[in-house]
C-alpha cells in the first residue's frame, strides 16, 4: 500500500509519530495492557489522527499486519518445531557440548556469534534466530548466568549480517538504487559486519548482561532437559545435527546464486532452475529441513503420534509471539502509509550535509519512524540516488554509503520494529529491558558500522 498524500505539515505528523509511541509505552509499561491489545489500539487511533481516510483505515491496518505475518509466521512457525525437534531429542545439547569442548566455556558466547554470522550469511534474521535459539538456550542454561551473555552475540551478529551484507534485500536494493558494484559492497559488508559485531555487539553485550541478569525462558521449549542425565535414550550425533543446520543455509544460497546468475543474463532460467529456486525460498527450505529433520530424527522422537503431539506443543506457545510481532508490523505499516517517514525524510534532503552524514542521518530518521530496516534503506537510497550520481563516485564510495544507509537503519530498534517484538518473547524479556539491552546494542552496532564508514571515507579521501 503506498504512503497517502499527507494532510499535516511535517511537524504535525511527526508530533503524532511521537505521541503514539509514548501512548504505546505508557498503556504497555505503566498500564499493563497486554502487547497485541496496545499495538492494535494505538495503530488504529494514529491511522486516524494521521488523516488517513476513515475508508482506508482498515486497508492501512492490514497492510502491516499482513505482511509481517506473511513473512515471520511461517518462518517461526517451522524454525519452532525443528528447534523442538533439536531440543527434544538431544540434539542442541549435542552441539553446544561440541562448541564448548573446541572453544571453552570463556569463548562460548564468541563460538556461539561465529556460528551465527557464517549462518547468516544467506538467511534472514528471525529465521536464523529461530533455528538457533535452542543452542542459545541449551548453552545458557550449561553455563547459568544472563541469558543476555550468549544470546545477544548471536542475535546481533544476524542482525549484522541481514543489514548490512548482500545477498541480503536491503543492502542489495541499497546498491542497486545507487547503481553501485554489489560485489565490492559484499566486500565491504562482511569485514564491517565482523569488525562491527565485536565492537558493537560483543563488548557491549557484557556490559548489558553485568547490569541485565535473564533466566533462561521456558515458553518455548519449556524445561530444557539435560540429555547426558538420561543414557537411556538415544540422542543425534553431532554430524546429523550439523547437516540439519546446513541444510536451509545450503538451500537458501543455492537460490540466491542461482536468482543473480539468471539476473545477470549468466543463465537462461528454465524450468529446473526454477524448481531450484522454489526449494531455496526460506520458508520451503525450512520446510524442507523439517522434514529432514523428522526423518533422521526418528529414532530419537518415538512414533509419528509422539512426535505430531511435541511439534502441537512447541506451536502453542508462539501464537502470542507472531500475533505481537504481526501487529508491531501492524504499527510500523500505520507510520509508513501515513507518509510521517516521507515527509520526514523529504525535510532532511536538503539540509546540505555531506553526503555520507545525510545518508546515515536520513535512514537513522526513517527507522525511528516507521520501525523497518529494509524500509528505511531502501527509501533512503532512492532519495539520495540522484546526487549521488552528480557526485560521480566510484564502486567503494558507493559501497560506503551504502554501509551508512544499513547504519542507520539498524540503530534505535523500538516498538514500531516486528523485530523488536520478535527478540522480546523469545527472549522472555519485557518491554522496559528490551529497549535497554535489545535497542541499546543495536544502536552500538549501528554507530559501529557508520564510525568504520567515515573511516573508509576519510582513507579513501587521502588516497584521492
Amino acid at each position: 500500500m503506498d504512503p497517502i498524500q499527507p494532510v499535516h505539515s511535517t511537524t504535525v505528523l511527526l508530533l503524532i509519530a511521537a505521541a503514539a509511541v509514548a501512548v504505546l509505552l505508557v498503556l504497555i509499561m505503566k498500564l499493563r495492557l497486554h502487547a497485541f491489545v496496545a499495538l492494535v489500539l494505538v495503530s488504529l487511533v494514529t491511522a486516524v489522527a494521521a488523516g488517513i481516510p476513515l475508508v482506508d483505515v482498515p486497508a492501512a491496518i492490514a497492510f502491516g499486519f499482513n505482511s509481517t505475518l506473511g513473512s515471520v509466521a511461517l518462518l517461526v512457525g517451522f524454525g519452532v518445531m525443528l528447534g523442538r525437534l533439536l531440543e527434544s531429542t538431544g540434539g542442541a545439547q549435542v552441539l553446544a557440548d561440541t562448541l564448548i569442548t573446541r572453544f571453552g566455556e570463556k569463548r562460548a558466547p564468541i563460538a556461539l556469534g561465529v556460528a551465527a554470522l557464517l549462518f547468516g550469511f544467506p538467511i534472514f534474521f528471525d529465521a536464523g534466530l529461530v533455528v538457533f535459539l535452542p543452542i542459545i538456550l541449551t548453552v545458557a542454561r550449561r553455563f547459568g548466568g544472563s541469558l543476555l551473555t550468549y544470546a545477544l552475540p548471536a542475535a546481533g551478529a544476524f542482525a549484522a549480517m541481514h543489514a548490512l551484507v548482500p545477498p541480503h534485500p536491503g543492502p542489495v536494493a541499497a546498491g542497486v538504487s545507487l547503481e553501485g558494484d554489489i560485489g565490492v559492497i559484499l566486500l565491504v559488508g562482511v569485514p564491517f559486519a565482523v569488525i562491527a559485531w565485536y565492537v558493537g555487539v560483543v563488548l557491549v553485550s557484557r556490559f548489558l548482561a553485568a547490569r541485565f541478569v535473564i533466566d533462561v525462558p521456558t515458553v518455548l521449549f519449556g524445561e530444557l532437559h539435560d540429555h547426558n542425565e538420561r543414557p537411556d535414550r538415544p540422542t543425534p550425533s553431532f554430524g546429523v545435527v550439523l547437516a540439519l543446520l546446513l541444510l536451509p543455509m545450503l538451500l537458501i544460497s543455492l537460490n540466491t546464486v542461482l536468482s543473480t546468475l539468471i539476473q545477470a543474463g549468466t543463465l537462461e532460467d528454465n524450468d529446473a532452475f526454477a524448481f531450484l529456486r522454489l526449494l531455496g525460498n526460506t520458508p520451503v527450505a525450512l520446510l524442507v529441513t523439517l522434514l529432514a529433520a523428522l526423518l533422521l530424527l526418528h529414532r530419537n522422537t518415538g512414533s509419528l503420534a509422539e512426535t505430531s503431539r511435541l511439534l502441537d506443543d512447541a506451536l502453542g506457545p508462539i501464537c502470542s509471539i507472531i500475533l505481537i510481532t504481526g501487529a508491531g508490523g501492524m504499527f510500523g505499516g500505520v507510520l509508513r502509509v501515513s507518509g510521517i517517514g516521507t515527509a520526514l525524510t523529504g525535510s532532511l534532503a536538503d539540509i546540505g550535509l555531506p553526503l555520507l552524514v545525510q545518508a546515515f542521518v536520513i535512514a537513522t530518521a526513517l527507522r525511528v519512524a516507521q520501525g523497518s530496516a529494509t524500509v528505511a534503506l531502501t527509501t533512503t537510497a532512492g532519495l539520495i540516488a540522484a546526487p549521488v550520481a552528480d557526485a560521480g563516485y566510484g564502486d567503494f564510495r558507493i559501497a560506503l554509503i551504502v554501509m551508512a544507509i544499513a547504519a542507520g537503519a539498524t540503530v534505535l530498534s523500538h516498538v514500531n520494529d516486528s523485530g523488536f517484538w520478535l527478540v522480546s518473547r523469545f527472549f522472555g524479556m519485557d518491554e522496559k529491558t528490551t529497549l535497554r539491552t535489545w535497542t541499546v546494542m543495536e544502536t552500538t552496532l549501528g554507530v559501529s558500522v557508520f564510525a568504520l564508514a567515515c573511516l573508509g571515507w576519510g582513507a579513501a579521501s587521502a588516497l584521492g
